[in-house]
């Protein structure tokens, strides 16, 4: 089972996370529990987990008391820094995958390629309201971190809606839909890496 644990404590965060990218072979659900102290957050990356099939345990202490930009990016880069290692060599992963998210009058598409190149291109337009006890706009930080620490390129794009919690969701539903899929195995592959160069 493809699996990472990881471990960061800056003088803004103490993160722990463990990360599965397989579903348990019994079928059963996997184990999802998030805590960072903010809510909104715990909310979109359980969403994540769920709708990727991924097994999630990520607790964090922030200083919220400034406000929730560092938690929230210090876990975007502690989600990529968990997805480079539970991929490993890449080998027999299908590398590609994408998602278009409806969530009631929000539509968004998130597309992933696990290329070994940090690239996150993000057209989103939430707004700059606050969603539960969050900015909206660090959402943004939270992808750049993720993708940043994960070597991966992913292009974010909201095609409708005005409710800026039905945008964000269908955005993470869709993340976690288009990581699994680029993460899967290719049984095409047998084990080779996707890619003519040889290398990801």
């Amino acid at each position: 089972m493809r699996k990472a644990i990881i471990t960061r404590k800056t003088g803004e965060t103490d993160i722990k996370l463990i990360l599965s990218l397989d579903r348990p072979l019994t079928g059963r659900a996997a184990e999802i529990i998030v805590n960072t102290g903010v809510g909104f957050l715990d909310h979109m990356l359980t969403l994540f987990a769920a709708h990727g099939h991924f097994g999630l345990t990520a607790e964090c202490s922030g200083d919220l008391e400034v406000d929730a930009h560092h938690t929230v990016e210090d876990m975007g880069i502690a989600l990529g820094q968990a997805f480079n290692n539970a991929l490993g060599e890449r080998r027999g992963i299908t590398r590609y995958g994408s998602a278009l998210l409806p969530m009631d009058e929000a539509l968004a598409m998130v597309a992933a390629d696990i290329s070994g190149r940090a690239h996150l291109t993000y057209e989103v337009n939430a707004g700059s309201e606050t969603v539960g006890a969050m900015d909206a706009g660090l959402i943004e930080e939270f992808f750049l971190g993720f993708t940043r620490a994960a070597g991966i390129t992913l292009h974010i794009r909201q095609f409708s809606g005005k409710n800026a919690h039905h945008i964000i969701e269908a955005v993470f539903k869709g993340f976690g839909r288009a990581m699994a899929q680029a993460a899967a195995p290719d049984e095409r592959l047998t084990g080779g890496i996707p890619s003519t160069k040889g290398v990801l």
